[in-house]
């Protein structure tokens, strides 16, 4: 939800459950009431700038301060009470906010959004409080699909002795997925809960340095027991291993399967592309890339899947006028325009209207560019292959103008035809470069 969604849900909360035991803290019930009291504020004295959730100049290159911006007045208790899912009331409130933004996007039809919750890996009970909340709330929309992130913060949960190694992150993050898998009847409510579930990102501030090189050296993850977090590649292979392992048992047993589509390339390393390029599904941001001409062949040749979001860059790490979007569209991978918290870097209803329209405007694309970018949004999503037929056509898994049809598409086949020529051309100058080598060395 934007801003001005979250302070009118607020105020309205506060006028019908003002006495509602909302929150324990420190063995004290408060109600909403109370949590305000405490906090010296008046819920209809607050305004969209005093509720100060929205990323600006003071965020950028600063992902701690970004972090700050989900306390609503910068008070963790509000974030506590509206935005997590496992609370004192059950995550009640953050499950309406989320019904209201997926009636809005059915009221619009035509956008389907993929949001993410998190599974942090510090308990294997995650997983069942997940599910049983997605369950008893019915957070089921037709225009939603669920992707799963998982933060990179090892470091914080060994540090409190939460957990003995990485091996143990890993097992409270998938062995119940295994479990949920082998056995649905015993973990019924995980077993639907993954039906709408489409994929798994990993997210955290990329710019962190570390000082270990993943290598067939590296330790393995139960021994991997310093208070040190692991560098990205280790977090990505490790989880790309098991996420791999359990769409093979999924399948064999007939049930859905899952994509791998970390955050990627947004800041720190180049060498997190490459980690990328050799696990994921799609990658989100990739802004480095234009870093490196090589790994940018290797992602067009492959055509992987870029989700960008431009307005969040331009609060984070880069301004927006030096975004590679155009420049990659224009090059021919596949990109595509994606929202990224519309609570901190939008600020209508239409956040993903907000991001077309910057866009078409800063770059002057064309229709046949910002439609070019919509298809591509639509076949990297995890919608289901009947939903992609419906809003690309029946062939859209065909290659080149085959796979476009311009009524549902809008893209022109001219455009189509060129992309394919293009990336045809490409793939064969390597094919015929690998023949001449292989004669030459006989």
């Amino acid at each position: 939800m934007n801003q001005k969604h979250l302070l009118d849900f607020i105020q309205t909360t506060y006028k019908t459950d003002a006495e509602r035991v909302v929150l324990e803290k420190a063995g004290v019930k408060l109600t909403l009431k109370q949590v305000f009291n405490n906090l010296n504020m008046d819920p209809y004295d607050l305004t969209v700038d005093s509720l100060d959730v929205h990323a600006g100049r003071q965020t950028f290159h600063r992902f701690d301060k970004f972090n700050s911006k989900y306390n609503p007045v910068g008070a963790s208790e509000l974030r506590e009470i509206y935005l997590k899912t496992d609370n004192y009331i059950e995550g009640e409130y953050f499950a309406r906010l989320i019904k209201e933004v997926a009636h809005d996007l059915e009221e619009s039809k035509y956008q389907h959004a993929e949001p993410r919750l998190s599974i942090y890996g510090r308990s294997p009970e995650e997983w069942e409080s997940l599910s049983h909340w997605f369950i008893q709330h019915k957070v089921y929309s037709p225009n939603m699909r669920w992707i799963i992130q998982v933060p990179r913060i090892y470091d914080i949960f060994k540090s409190r002795k939460l957990i003995p190694n990485f091996a143990k992150m890993l097992e409270n993050i998938f062995l119940p997925l295994f479990e949920a898998t082998v056995n649905p009847q015993k973990h019924k409510e995980l077993h639907v809960f993954l039906k709408y579930v489409t994929g798994f990102d990993s997210v955290d501030d990329e710019s962190k340095h570390s000082d270990h090189m993943f290598s067939y050296k590296s330790p393995k993850p139960e021994q991997w027991t310093t208070d040190d977090n692991p560098p990205y590649s280790y977090y990505l292979f490790h989880m790309y291993a098991n996420i791999m392992v359990l769409n093979n048992l999924r399948k064999e047993r007939g049930l859905s399967t899952f994509q791998f589509r970390p955050h990627c390339g947004e800041a720190g390393s180049i060498t997190h592309l490459v980690s990328a390029f050799l696990t994921a599904d799609n990658i989100s941001h990739g802004l480095n890339l234009k870093k490196s001409p090589v790994l940018q062949y290797l992602y067009y040749l492959a055509q992987v899947p870029i989700a960008m979001s431009p307005l969040s860059n331009n609060s984070l790490f880069l301004e927006y006028s030096k975004n590679p979007l155009r420049e990659f569209l224009h090059k021919g991978l596949c990109v595509s325009l994606s929202t990224d918290d519309p609570m901190q870097f939008h600020y209508t209803k239409e956040a993903l209207m907000e991001e077309y329209a910057i866009a078409a405007q800063l770059w002057k694309l064309s229709t046949c560019d910002v439609c070019e970018i919509a298809r591509n949004s639509v076949l990297q999503s995890g919608l289901s292959h009947e939903v992609k037929k419906h809003f690309l056509g029946v062939n859209y898994l065909k290659d080149g103008p085959e796979g476009n049809d311009i009524r549902r598409t809008n893209v022109a086949q001219i455009r189509m035809a060129y992309r394919y020529e293009t990336l045809c051309n490409e793939l064969s100058f390597l094919v015929d470069a690998v023949k001449s080598e292989v004669v030459g060395s006989q």
